[in-house]
């Protein structure tokens, strides 16, 4: 039931996204987890008053997910399984993602850099005035692979195994990693339980795409799958975070370019380790490719979790 509602969910994200003018649960998600924040994050105690934020956070979001569903489905099947569907294509980021994507590879096909240095402060943290094309597209590639795994395969993985409610609450994690999960003088205790949760949730799922990503999108260099599974696994360690080196180092490896380098942030230089080898440069072509398989491993990912679920579901004999 769920694995059907997964596929229906994906195609309702492919076809419709985001409406723009549509209220987001995420949004409310972040008010609510707001709210928390500033009553609770100050004094002492923060590091427990974070935990207790994220916990209550977590659990209101499954309680409120569960009743939708389970209210749903008590009306008529198809009602309950239609519901579920549009909840997992609202927690899916698979046009969104393209579409913030391509927002920057237009302007750069037509030659002007300005406007996609804007378009790509739109989806970035650091600082774009200054860059030149190849750091443009290197925005864009990392960001769409990053998030492939945050706005798409995790999010399936928790819906394959546990309908819209494990994908909400994967929501709720991600939403407070987001909003206070920083290393800074405000978050750095209260965000604390918040980051790890986080990084757990990811742990998984990071991986397996990245896997899929080297195993099944098109290898463009002539590195043999044992080099770019070797290259992979090593510097994926490489990234700051222990989740999204794994995308990003297979992106690299499978386009032969190379990732990382030099970031601005607010003015102050900060530099990420190198992933991949930079066999071609990157161009604006690698925007294409990086959501190329975003597509590829999303519907993948499901046919494989998904088929194991089944396959667990109806054991032979």
């Amino acid at each position: 039931m769920h694995i059907i509602a997964v596929v229906i969910g994906q195609m309702l994200d492919l076809m419709i996204g985001d409406p723009p003018k549509m209220p987001h649960p995420v949004r409310w998600i972040g008010s609510f987890i707001k709210l928390l924040s500033n009553k609770l994050n100050k004094g002492r105690h923060r590091m427990l008053k974070g935990a207790i934020t994220a916990i209550f956070v977590v659990i209101t979001v499954a309680v409120v997910t569960v009743a939708i569903v389970y209210t749903a489905y008590k009306i008529h099947f198809a009602v309950g399984l239609l519901v579920e569907a549009i909840l997992i294509a609202v927690g899916l980021a698979q046009k969104s993602l393209k579409q913030a994507a391509m927002d920057v590879y237009e302007p750069l096909m037509q030659g002007n850099i300005n406007e996609a240095r804007i378009k790509l402060s739109w989806i970035v943290g650091r600082d774009t005035e200054h860059l030149d094309e190849p750091e443009i597209v290197r925005g864009v590639v990392e960001t769409v692979s990053e998030n492939t795994s945050d706005g798409v395969t995790a999010p399936l993985f928790y819906a394959c195994l546990f309908g819209a409610t494990g994908l909400w609450i994967y929501k709720a994690i991600n939403t407070l990693d987001s909003m206070i999960g920083y290393k800074n003088d405000t978050y750095i205790e209260f965000g604390k339980f918040s980051a790890r949760l986080d990084d757990v949730a990811n742990f998984i799922p990071s991986r397996l795409t990245g896997f899929i990503i080297i195993l099944f999108t098109k290898n463009k260099t002539s590195r043999t799958l044992k080099e770019r599974i070797k290259g992979w696994l090593q510097d994926a360690k490489k990234h700051p975070s222990p989740n999204s080196g794994y995308l990003e180092a297979a992106t690299s490896y499978q386009l032969g370019i190379r990732l990382g380098g030099y970031n601005s942030y607010h003015g102050k230089k900060s530099f990420r380790a190198y992933m991949g080898v930079p066999d071609v440069p990157l161009s604006a072509n690698h925007i294409k490719d990086a959501i190329q398989h975003m597509f590829i491993v999303s519907w993948l990912f499901t046919i494989i979790i998904g088929g194991i679920i089944v396959a667990i579901s109806f054991p032979w004999g």
